[in-house]
C-alpha cells in the first residue's frame, strides 16, 4: 500500500512539472508576442496617444503595420489632431495613404485651413495627392501657359490686322480644397487660359494695340472666370513674353491672288478652247457650204443642156451667156491684180 501511495505521488508531481512546463512555455511565447508591440505600446502610452496591446495584436492579424498607424496616431496627437486607431485602419485598409493624410492635416491646421478627416480621406481616396494639395493651397504655384507636356512654346493668336502674335504667359494658381474632389486638373486651366489669350488678340484692331498694353490680355482672361469648376483659383496670369510672328494676313492675300490668278487662267482657257472649237465648226460650216455651191454649179450645165433640148433657150443665147462669163472672168482678174 505504502508502494502505491509513492507511485501515485510521483505520478501527480510528474503530472505538475509537465503543466507547469507548458504554462512557462506558452508565457515564453506570449511574452515574445507582446516583446514584439512593447515598444510600440510603451511609445504611444507615453505620447498621450493610449494604444492596447490587444488592438496592436488585431492590427497584425488584419494585415495593418502596426508601427504605421501608431506613428501616425503619435504624430497627429502631439498637432492637437485625435485620430482613433480604427479610423486609421479604415483608411489604410481601403488603400488609403495615411502618412500623407495626417501630414495634410497637420499643414492645415497650422496654416487655419478647414480640412476635417472626413475630406481628407475623400481627396486621398479620390486619387488626388492631399498634401502637395495642402501645399499648393499654401504656397501657390506657377503654371507654364502653354505647358512644356504640350510641345508647344508659346501661343499663337492673330490680330484683325493680320499680324501673328507668341505669347508665353504664367499662371498663379492656389489649390481649393472644397473643389478639389471632382474639380478638373491642372490642363484644363491652361486650356482656358490658352483659349483666353487667343480670343483677346484676336479681338484687338492692331497688333501695336497689343504690344503697347499687354496686360490687357491678363485682364480680359481674369474677367471671364475660368476657374470655374477646376480645382484651382486662378490668382494672376502673367505675359511672360510676347513677340511678332509671321504676316499671317499679307501671306493670306497672297495665297488668294494666287488662286485667283488660276482660276481666271483656267477661265481663259477655257473660253479659248470655245472660240477654237466654234472656229473649227465654222470651217466646217464653210466647206459644207462650199460643197453644196459646186453641186449647184454642176447642176448649172445640166440645166443648160435641157434647155437646149427642149428649145428654151438658143445657140445664140447661149453665146451671149458665154460672153458674159468671159468678160465677168476678164473684170474679176484685172480687179485682183490691181489690189
Amino acid at each position: 500500500m505504502y508502494t502505491t501511495i509513492l507511485l501515485a505521488v510521483d505520478t501527480l508531481s510528474l503530472l505538475v512539472m509537465v503543466g507547469l512546463g507548458i504554462l512557462a512555455l506558452l508565457g515564453l511565447i506570449i511574452l515574445v508576442i507582446i516583446s514584439q508591440y512593447l515598444q510600440l505600446w510603451l511609445q504611444a502610452f507615453l505620447s498621450g496617444a493610449r494604444v492596447s496591446l490587444l488592438d496592436l495584436i488585431m492590427m497584425r492579424l488584419r494585415k495593418v503595420p502596426p508601427s504605421a498607424i501608431v506613428l501616425n496616431r503619435i504624430m497627429a496627437k502631439k498637432a492637437g489632431i485625435d485620430v482613433p486607431t480604427n479610423m486609421l485602419e479604415a483608411h489604410y485598409m481601403a488603400g488609403g495613404r495615411v502618412d500623407r493624410v495626417i501630414r495634410a492635416m497637420i499643414a492645415s491646421g497650422k496654416a487655419k485651413i478647414d480640412l476635417g478627416w472626413d475630406r481628407a480621406t475623400a481627396i486621398d481616396l479620390a486619387g488626388r495627392d492631399i498634401l502637395e494639395a495642402v501645399k499648393t493651397s499654401v504656397d501657390p504655384k506657377v503654371i507654364d501657359c502653354p505647358s512644356q507636356i504640350s510641345g508647344k512654346l508659346t501661343v499663337d493668336a492673330v490680330a484683325q490686322d493680320g499680324i501673328q502674335l507668341r505669347c508665353k504667359a504664367r499662371v498663379t494658381v492656389r489649390t481649393n480644397l472644397a473643389r478639389l474632389v471632382g474639380g478638373a486638373t491642372e490642363e484644363t486651366i491652361v486650356a482656358r487660359v490658352g483659349e483666353g489669350i487667343i480670343a483677346t488678340i484676336g479681338a484687338s484692331q492692331s497688333h501695336k494695340t497689343v504690344l503697347e498694353q499687354p496686360d490687357r490680355i491678363s485682364k480680359t482672361v481674369l474677367a471671364k472666370g475660368l476657374d470655374s469648376g477646376t480645382a484651382f483659383e486662378i490668382l494672376s496670369i502673367d505675359i511672360a513674353e510676347i513677340d511678332v510672328g509671321a504676316n499671317i494676313g499679307a501671306n493670306l492675300q497672297t495665297a488668294q491672288a494666287e488662286a485667283d490668278s488660276k482660276r481666271f487662267q483656267a477661265e481663259a482657257e477655257q473660253r479659248r478652247a470655245l472660240a477654237v472649237a466654234q472656229e473649227a465648226e465654222h470651217l466646217a460650216e464653210a466647206q459644207k457650204n462650199r460643197a453644196l455651191v459646186v453641186l449647184a454649179e454642176a447642176e448649172i450645165p445640166k440645166a443648160i443642156s435641157e434647155a437646149l433640148r427642149s428649145g428654151n433657150l438658143g445657140v445664140m443665147d447661149l453665146y451671149k451667156m458665154k460672153n458674159v462669163q468671159a468678160d465677168t472672168e476678164m473684170r474679176s482678174s484685172i480687179g485682183k491684180s490691181g489690189s
